[in-house]
């Protein structure tokens, strides 16, 4: 598995890298847990803008992108609108989204953009050329939040997000079952030895948070935690998680 390094990180190498998600809908309070946040160092800090009241006025959404900077200093901040078809929090139409992500390009809001691969190859691809040519990095990501898929589709899903250029690919999935969770881990070792990029993978929900400490021993590159508010179904407390991540580590 190929590293990736951004700013001071590097995704694939050591313990897996922890995020947290900032979903707060207007700025002041963004701003605020922002630096609460920031305060406690995680390695990387997810805005999802699609929890943003104002994620589509450009003006406010770069300036409030650059204050977030400002509040997070050396941070790696990944910027994320998740669809609502797979868990998240606005409709957009496709040119809507296509149109937003390249914004966020275009204008290295960012360190690190997000982009779903079930959309128009073309358009996806479209939001690479912009990202890659403004020195932005891609994660390509699937969230199945009804089922787990089989081993094979989401190594297929992670092997389609690497052909098409993500700088990481990013899978996860609803357990069901306690197997479901195996699936996961089990396609991310087939991934991990398969592919040439970093890749995330997670089961959800309190039966997958297994999956969110043991990233080192199967090859997940980057785990999300809670510091107040969740985006996700399973998330765990900072501290906590960092506590987990430690005890587990392969040395």
């Amino acid at each position: 598995m190929k590293t990736l390094t951004v700013r001071n990180i590097t995704l694939g190498s050591g313990l897996p890298k922890v995020a947290v998600p900032l979903v707060d809908t207007d700025r002041d309070a963004l701003i605020a847990q922002a630096k609460k946040v920031a305060a406690m160092e995680p390695d990387v800090i997810e805005w999802r803008i699609d929890f943003y009241q104002d994620v589509l006025n450009e003006e406010k959404l770069a300036q409030t992108a650059a204050t977030l900077r400002q509040v997070i200093g050396e941070i790696v901040l990944l910027i994320t609108f998740r669809t609502k078809g797979e868990g998240g929090a606005m409709d957009l139409t496709d040119d809507q989204y296509f149109a937003l992500l390249k914004f966020v390009a275009k204008h290295q809001l960012g360190d690190l953009v997000d982009v779903e691969l079930e959309h128009d190859q073309v358009a996806v691809k479209g939001v690479l050329t912009t990202a890659h040519k403004n020195g932005v990095k891609v994660v390509m990501s699937n969230h199945d939040f009804e089922q787990t898929p089989s081993q094979a589709e989401q190594v297929a899903r992670l092997t389609a997000m690497a052909d098409l250029g993500a700088d990481v690919a990013k899978v996860a999935s609803m357990p069901q079952s306690p197997a479901d969770v195996l699936t996961v881990l089990a396609a991310t070792v087939e991934a991990k030895a398969k592919l040439n990029l970093p890749i995330i993978t997670m089961s959800m929900g309190d039966l997958g948070k297994v999956s969110r400490v043991s990233g080192q021993a199967f090859g997940s590159a980057l785990t999300f935690a809670a510091v107040g508010k969740t985006s996700a179904p399973g998330q765990i407390g900072l501290a906590d998680l960092r506590r987990d991540l430690a005890d587990l580590k392969i040395n």
